[in-house]
């Protein structure tokens, strides 16, 4: 069943709402982890990180983005929480640095623009595609061994309304654009955002 349309200047002008579950304190260390961990990498040397809060333990699923001057220099994060939130932000971030195969690894001159990006996952919930919020939801679409994510800023920055969301994320998958409505699983989180320009 395809969802009630939504406006596509309201979705233009919609703003990511990330939720607010880290403090400040939090999330400085969190991003200055991220940094430690890619420098360290290309010093050759292991991170000694001890966490502060409890909290920092948690097993969550998180994403690191990178951006030198401005432009994207990669992105990966693991959706589900398989190791200590400080980990997970430790290995993400030497991944997008040096693993995202679609671009080239970060090097010592990238540093001094380097830019680093945290998105934080909720669990994954079953959602139906009237229910997808612009702005709230990230989502992951699966159909017959298919799976693709895309995190809640995305259709805000690329200005999609909930049907170009859901056809994006199935474009993510390798999926038509019409899975959505033809039977794939549809599943959504929440994510709390926040970078170096915050």
């Amino acid at each position: 069943m395809s969802p009630p349309p939504e406006n596509s200047s309201a979705a233009k002008s919609a703003r990511f709402i990330p939720s607010g579950e880290f403090s400040g304190e939090e999330r400085r260390i969190l991003l200055q982890l991220a940094h430690e961990a890619i420098l360290s990498a290309l010093d050759g040397r292991k991170i000694s990180f001890t966490a502060p809060s409890p909290h920092l333990f948690e097993p969550r699923g998180a994403f690191t983005t990178l951006y030198v001057r401005g432009e994207l220099r990669g992105c990966v994060g693991y959706v589900s929480p398989a190791e200590p939130l400080y980990q997970t932000i430790i290995d993400t971030a030497r991944a997008a640095a040096f693993e995202d195969s679609r671009f080239y690894p970060i090097t010592r001159p990238d540093l001094p623009g380097l830019e680093v990006s945290l998105s934080v996952l909720s669990a994954l919930q079953p959602i139906t595609p009237e229910n997808v919020e612009v702005g709230r939801h990230g989502l992951v679409v699966a159909l017959a061994g298919h799976r693709g994510l895309l995190l809640p800023q995305v259709p805000v920055e690329h200005g999609w309304d909930r049907a170009q969301f859901l056809e994006q994320t199935c474009r993510k998958a390798g999926l038509p654009l019409d899975a959505w409505q033809k039977g794939a699983a549809l599943e959504a989180f929440t994510a709390e955002v926040f970078g170096d320009r915050d």
